[in-house]
Parts: C-alpha cells; sequence; structure tokens
C-alpha cells in the first residue's frame, strides 16, 4: 500500500515538473525576440529552438485535454497569448493580387561564393554556371548577393562580367574583402536593370573578423525611387567538425561532447554581433528619404532579436504573400528560414519564390514588390 502511494506521488510530481518545464519554455522562447542577446544570451537558443518547443507545447496541451488535467487552462493559454509570434515562424498571408504596372521583381540569394572552392573544378565551374542560368531563368529586375565571389581578369570566374551581361545592365553596388593577391573579391553584391542614383554602406564592427556588410543602393524604379538595402548578417562560421555533429554518415572528428560545447560557443557569441548589426542597420532605415526594400541572409531565426528589429518597421514579404514554413537554409544544420525579404509598410509583396533545388547551401528566395493603388 505504501508502495503504491509512494508511486502515486513520484508520478504526479513528475507530472507536475513536467508541465512547468514545458510552460517555462514556451514563454522563455517567448522573450526571445524582444530581449537583447548581450543581456541574457541564452534566451536566444530558445527562440532557435521555438519550431520544436511549439510542437512539443501541442503535444503536450492534447494530452493534458485527453487526461482531463488543470495544465490544459494553462498551456491552452500560453498558446493563445503567443499566437501572432506563431505567425512569424508559420505564414498563412496567401497571394496578394498585383495592382499596379510599376512594380519589381526582387530577388535575394546567399551564393556561398559560387561554390569556388569545391575541391572539384569541374563541379565547381558547374555549379556557378547552374546559379547563373537559375537566376537569368527567373529573370529578377534587382538581385541582393550575399558571399557574392568574384575574380578579376584573367579568370573563368568572372562572375560580375557575366551577370552584367545576362542582364544587359551597367548598374551595380559592391562591396568586397580584396585578398593578398588582388583578384579574389568576397562580399556583397546588388545588381539592377534600374538606374542606381546613390550608393552607401553601413561599415559593421568586425569582433569575429569576418566579412559581414550591409551596403544600401537608391534606384529609381519608372516614377518611384527605392532605397535596396542588401544585409549579410554575422555569420557563425561553421567548420567540418561542426557540420560533423549533423551528419550520421560522417563520425564527429575528436570528441563529440567538445565539438557540442564549440558549436554552442560559436552560436552564442554571434548572437549579440548580430543583435548590434540589426539595430545599426535598422536605425538607418528609419532614417531613409525613400521607401525601402531590405533583402538578405540574416543567419537567424524569425523568434530573434535581430529579425525583430526588422519586423517592427517593416512587412515580412514571405509572412504578407505565402504558405507554410518556408526554410530557407539548405544546409546539413536545421535552421530553417534566415534568409528574408522585407519591405517598406507602404508597399505590398506578391508571387513569394523559395527555390525548390538549391544550388548552394542557401535557397534563393524571390517575390513582387509593388505600390498599392489608393
Amino acid at each position: 500500500m505504501a508502495d503504491s502511494k509512494h508511486k502515486f506521488f513520484s508520478f504526479k510530481f513528475v507530472w507536475h515538473l513536467s508541465m512547468s518545464i514545458v510552460s517555462l519554455v514556451l514563454l522563455l522562447s517567448y522573450l526571445a525576440p524582444f530581449i537583447h542577446p548581450e543581456t541574457l544570451s541564452l534566451l536566444a537558443f530558445f527562440g532557435l529552438g521555438y519550431l520544436y518547443i511549439l510542437l512539443l507545447s501541442v503535444i503536450a496541451l492534447i494530452v493534458t485535454i485527453i487526461k482531463k488535467s488543470r495544465w490544459k487552462y494553462v498551456l491552452g493559454s500560453l498558446l493563445l497569448i503567443g499566437i501572432n509570434l506563431h505567425f512569424r515562424t508559420i505564414a498563412w498571408g496567401g497571394n496578394t493580387e498585383l495592382t499596379d504596372e510599376n512594380s519589381l521583381k526582387v530577388m535575394s540569394y546567399n551564393v556561398r561564393l559560387f561554390d569556388r572552392y569545391n575541391p572539384n573544378v569541374n563541379e565547381a565551374q558547374s555549379t556557378k554556371n547552374e546559379i547563373l542560368k537559375y537566376i537569368e531563368t527567373n529573370q529578377p529586375e534587382l538581385v541582393c548577393f550575399q558571399e557574392f565571389y568574384h575574380q578579376d581578369n584573367p579568370t573563368s570566374f568572372k562572375t560580375k562580367d557575366t551577370l552584367l551581361k545576362i542582364f544587359n545592365t551597367k548598374q551595380y553596388h559592391e562591396r568586397y574583402q580584396h585578398k593578398t593577391n588582388g583578384r579574389q573579391n568576397f562580399g556583397v553584391f546588388i545588381l539592377s536593370v534600374y538606374p542606381i542614383i546613390e550608393k552607401g554602406d553601413i561599415v559593421f564592427d568586425q569582433p569575429l573578423k569576418s566579412n559581414n556588410y550591409c551596403i544600401y543602393s537608391d534606384i529609381v524604379v519608372k516614377k518611384d525611387t527605392f532605397r535596396i538595402y542588401n544585409v549579410h548578417l554575422q555569420s557563425i562560421h561553421l567548420q567540418r567538425d561542426d557540420y560533423a555533429l549533423f551528419d550520421e554518415e560522417d563520425p564527429s572528428h575528436g570528441d563529440q561532447s567538445s565539438n557540442i560545447f564549440k558549436l554552442f560557443n560559436k552560436i552564442r557569441l554571434a548572437y549579440p554581433i548580430r543583435a548590434k548589426q540589426a539595430e545599426e542597420v535598422a536605425a538607418h532605415i528609419k532614417k531613409s528619404p525613400y521607401p525601402v526594400i531590405v533583402c538578405g541572409d540574416f543567419n537567424d531565426s524569425p523568434m530573434s532579436y535581430s529579425y525583430n528589429q526588422f519586423n517592427s518597421i517593416l512587412t515580412d514579404a514571405f509572412r504578407n504573400c505565402s504558405f507554410g514554413l518556408g526554410a530557407t537554409y539548405a544546409g546539413k544544420i536545421p535552421a530553417g528560414r534566415i534568409d528574408y525579404i522585407f519591405h517598406d509598410r507602404s508597399l505590398n509583396s506578391t508571387n513569394f519564390k523559395i527555390q525548390e533545388d538549391p544550388l548552394s547551401d542557401h535557397r534563393a528566395i524571390s517575390c513582387t514588390i509593388f505600390k498599392p493603388l489608393k
């Protein structure tokens, strides 16, 4: 009798503890977009794992309903409180009807240097050509590239020259880190079929010595002028051992626990840097004399502080005119949606597309942005 009573109380304790932990973790994930990672860096990880936390919470709610537990009221209330946050990750926007001919087809693409450092030279050339063909086939009028790579003459990797020829334009804006040999260029690149009347850079501090930049261009589209931002926020700089943690066919080199700690530390260090960079760009956007379009690789989820800096002042085109989760990262780590197109709230968007067959570790994203009729 005493044993069965003890087991009952043990189960009851574990049950209440489990429901308390699920509720607390869900609450912490809600706070992640609003608290600077420098204040509490651990909180950012709850935002990163938000989708899994949400799924766990929904499962827990179903169990509490079946068991007729009072925890169903707690979990149900918490899930309702966060309903607006759920739709940051899961889009339900539909497709907006284009209402103005004065539109702009925009693409954002992290091309991972066009696969330049693939040890198989033929594969690298093939990937580069496929990327260029994909862009040409989709016929965007404006492309923002991150991790762009170009070699000066003489070379077979004249990506900039090839793109300018494909689009029959001389309108571009670039920012590179020039390597010591003087021919290799790494950075961000804006290509436009419309006139660029002004260019500028936002120079980030680089505490981790990375190659992350933000550039902007003012372009004239028929009778309207737009300011285009191409943003590449702080990268994590993953190495082979980091990827091995997510690769079942490639056992990790060295100690697993050590590699997990290193990966955790890389992610932790990058969060506050990205947050500061996002704040700098958002502050610059607020001073723009023209309607703004922001494209880029944020290296952060929709439940992050960095994303929130843009979402609080602009419209997320994916959420505005698409459905589903919209995962853009195609690498081994399950990072989800980290590439974005935002636009001024005076503008509208339609026909959001995510590349189906990735040619980089990021999928290209595109949409048409237009000025609604008044």
